[in-house]
């Protein structure tokens, strides 16, 4: 009798705690949401997380708040979110680096993006662009590929995120070069040094690039993409010189693994609607994004492809897992 009582017990309170679980998400969101962005300030993952936030902050009528965990190319925001209550109230919003490249780069990793997250949006993407200072002697590709073989072991280049880095070692293989190459927090960093004469070269978004052009302080020589952007038509790319060179970044929107499906959904559909805005479409734009809108299963699938992606670039890139 008592087993039988104990029993009931048991299966009144799970039967709570799910009808609890459902309202709560059927109530999604209801309070002040996080979205951890694994870069800097100022980073073009943080500038996107900053205008699809301010959106969904006015599509929910609740805060969308950035929280910026830089470190380890993205992985200890990573970490941030897969600890994180599965509730829908600790979003990750990264580039490539933290959902798919981390795996071909870290060499202990410490969570996989195929089973930790759950994917929920892709949002925008984008290129990099190969930046000089304005003095710097080279004009074209071909002349900084000659400038720099004359010189190696000397250059020095920054990167500050995975992109930046293959990047930066698929040049180096390519172009058959020698350039010393430094690690950052965030490309803003390396733009900085380069600006300040610590660094010769870096690889910077293009909505960075454009900024750092147009205020006559870094000089564009190529972007990292095969087809030219239109933000920026006259800039060359590397493939022009470099054929098959063609390393694109993207950003998309994850939670932990465990995620109520209509959270997700409800968080994917709003996402898919902000994007499609008139507004946040030019402010992407001017950050150098071109709108990638996917769904849960879309994206679910595109991670796994880049992952396989990002470590066949590794390995043409020469890099081995730090």
């Amino acid at each position: 009798m008592n087993f039988m009582k104990a029993a009931t017990r048991i299966a009144a309170g799970t039967l709570l705690v799910c009808f609890s679980s459902l309202a709560s998400a059927q109530n999604y969101p209801s309070r002040p949401v996080r979205v951890v962005v694994p870069f800097p300030a100022g980073t073009a993952t943080d500038l996107s997380a900053r205008v699809i936030s301010q959106q969904l902050q006015a599509t929910f009528g609740q805060p969308f708040v950035v929280d910026n965990k830089p470190g380890a190319g993205g992985s200890i925001g990573a970490m941030e979110v897969v600890r994180a209550v599965p509730d829908g109230y600790t979003l990750l919003f990264s580039s490539n680096s933290a959902l798919s490249s981390n795996v071909a780069l870290l060499k202990n990793i410490p969570y996989d993006p195929n089973k930790d997250l759950s994917p929920i949006a892709g949002v925008a993407i984008t290129a990099l662009v190969l930046m000089v200072r304005p003095d710097f002697p080279a004009k074209t590709v071909a002349e900084f590929i000659a400038y720099v073989k004359q010189r190696p072991g000397k250059l020095s280049a920054g990167y500050g995120s995975s992109s930046s880095q293959v990047s930066l070692a698929m040049l180096n293989r390519m172009a058959g070069i020698d350039v010393l190459a430094a690690p950052y927090k965030g490309m803003p960093a390396a733009a900085n040094d380069v600006i300040g004469g610590t660094l010769d070269f870096t690889f910077i978004d293009i909505g960075n690039a454009m900024a750092q052009s147009k205020g006559g302080r870094l000089r564009p020589l190529a972007i990292n993409t095969e087809k030219r952007n239109s933000l920026v038509p006259d800039w060359p790319t590397l493939a022009e010189t470099l054929p098959g060179f063609d390393i694109a970044a993207w950003v998309a929107v994850a939670g932990p693994a465990g995620m109520p499906p209509q959270v997700i959904e409800t968080l994917s559909t709003g996402i898919a609607a902000a994007i499609k805005t008139p507004d946040v479409t030019q402010k992407l734009a001017i950050t150098g994004f071109a709108p990638m809108p996917m769904k849960p299963g879309q994206l679910k699938t595109f991670v796994a492809d880049e992952i396989v992606k990002w470590k066949q670039l590794a390995k043409d890139a020469n890099l081995e897992a730090q």
